[in-house]
């Protein structure tokens, strides 16, 4: 079998497990094994096709490094919109069942449900939104 054939094979398995696990390192051996498929079309030695095919995986791996380093100490994503009130704390301003109620979150007056449905929330009691859904606050009072 000749050798270009066996470095297009494995390109094509190194391709094919990086559908299948994203983690870009794969791809980029494949890459390096098509690379290495030409030079060994041409019918340079194995030995050049070694260095080719480790030549070429490191440069694609250092080239990739400071991309995947970046998105790693890359802040979390600021929330914003009603997904930001999530977390907050609110005061009941009219009693809170599992079925209605009304709270103020910041400065805004919010419809609102208990969490948990069995739950009956006093007014002036302080919750945290557990969620938000559509135009109404789901709260769980504060321990």
């Amino acid at each position: 079998m000749d050798p270009w054939i066996i470095w297009l094979i494995l390109a094509a398995a190194l391709g094919v497990a990086e559908i299948f696990t994203l983690t870009a390192s794969l791809g980029l051996l494949s890459v390096a094994a098509l690379l290495t498929t030409a030079v060994a079309a041409v019918g340079l030695p194995p030995a050049l096709q070694l260095v080719v095919f480790v030549i070429a995986s490191a440069a694609g791996l250092a080239g990739v490094r400071p991309i995947a380093l970046r998105h790693i100490k890359q802040p979390p994503p600021k929330r914003f919109g009603v997904s930001a009130l999530v977390g907050k704390s609110a005061y009941v301003t009219r009693e809170v069942t599992g079925r209605d109620g009304r709270v103020q979150i910041g400065s805004e007056e919010w419809s609102a449900r208990a969490y948990d449905e069995t739950l009956v929330i006093p007014p002036g009691a302080t919750v945290d939104v557990i969620e938000i859904e559509g135009a109404t606050a789901l709260v769980y009072p504060r321990e």
